[in-house]
């Protein structure tokens, strides 16, 4: 007879929802980086001299969009994965569905409409490794509740829903409705095409979410709560969590059983579940492009919850070293890496801790 505690845990199924893309990288080194800071606020600009030509210091294309990124890591790290989004058909549409083989992701519900383009992206990478991103949504922003076969989702464990843009995103409340009817687990990476219907559109969302995750920007967008810079009447720094950081996990957590996530590029991500507030520092690797790692981060954090038994602290460190390698190579999905290897980065690194306040 077999052992009961050898036998392998079933594989949950996960639905990522979102945008695909074909990803055009140009990297020059001639970018100049412009910081403007008012009292209230600071901002970071890309600039070309106006007129010039440019020589490009590296060009690559590869397939990109939440739906794509996170299915991609869904199925790297063992679970059963499909993916919901919309393509055109033309060349663009061939690439992203040829990424897609051996990648033991189940590609049966991607719609594909002959009228409409495939969504196309150029990203600009700047010598720091961070990018600005041109991107045309294509068929990424017509996907309609008629193109989606609910039955099939009834068969899901989670949804993983990734940032809905143009017209996708009226399916919004029908998807996160139709989890919380038939007991789906949500992730919800939200958008600014939802972010800005308002604060009070958003809380319907976020009540049926069991994990939200948003960028700083985003985040102060949704609650409309800036974070205050350091004057010299008020310092910030000596914190672990800025305290208008802390405004915005509360005002986003609707819902007892919900967990917040907020990310803050390289200055690493901060959560709250309610009881405890969260830091964990960013992973250090050689940033080469940063396109991908906010889809690394929070597709993994959902996923890690479950494989940790929902150790918040566990998971952000695994969500950043998920990110800190998609980050270290030229490409939204080139770096992924298992469970398997994601623990054993945290084991060579015994030093790098979270901190639960």
């Amino acid at each position: 007879m077999a052992d009961n505690n050898n036998k392998k845990k079933k594989k949950k199924k996960v639905f990522t929802i979102g945008s695909a893309t074909m990803d055009v990288f140009v990297e020059c080194d001639d970018a100049n980086i412009v910081s403007v800071c008012t009292k209230n606020h600071c901002s970071d600009f890309m600039s070309y001299p106006y007129g010039a030509k440019m020589d490009m210091a590296n060009f690559s294309s590869q397939v990109g969009g939440g739906g794509v990124n996170t299915g991609m890591n869904f199925a790297n790290l063992g679970f059963d994965t499909s993916v919901i989004f919309k393509i055109g058909h033309d060349i663009y549409s061939e690439g992203i569905m040829k990424s897609f083989e051996n990648k033991n992701v189940n590609t049966n519900s991607v719609i594909q409409d002959k009228s409409i383009g495939s969504g196309f992206s150029i990203i600009l990478v700047s010598f720091q490794g961070d990018r600005t991103v041109l991107a045309h949504r294509g068929a990424n922003a017509h996907i309609k509740l008629k193109d989606i076969n609910f039955d099939e989702l009834k068969t899901a464990d989670w949804f993983y829903i990734a940032p809905l843009n143009g017209e996708s995103n009226r399916i919004l409340e029908p998807l996160v409705t139709f989890a919380k009817e038939n007991n789906i687990k949500v992730c919800f990476n939200a958008g600014t095409t939802s972010i800005k219907k308002g604060f009070e559109y958003m809380r319907k969302i976020l009540t049926t979410a069991n994990v939200v995750v948003m960028n700083k920007e985003e985040a102060s967008m949704c609650s409309n709560i800036t974070v205050r810079p350091d004057t010299k009447d008020e310092s910030f720094s000596h914190e672990i969590i800025h305290p208008d950081v802390v405004k915005m996990l509360e005002k986003l957590k609707v819902n007892d059983y919900q967990v917040i996530v907020i990310t803050d590029g390289g200055k690493g991500a901060y959560a709250f579940d309610g009881i405890h507030y969260y830091y964990c520092p960013t992973f250090k690797s050689n940033v080469v492009s940063t396109l991908g790692a906010g889809d690394a981060f929070a597709s993994t954090f959902f996923a890690a919850l479950d494989e940790t038994n929902h150790d918040v602290g566990k998971s952000l460190m695994l969500a950043s070293v998920e990110s800190s390698s998609i980050v270290s190579a030229f490409g939204a999905t080139e770096g992924l890496i298992p469970f398997e290897e994601l623990q054993k980065r945290l084991s060579e690194h015994p030093e790098y801790k979270y901190t639960k306040v």
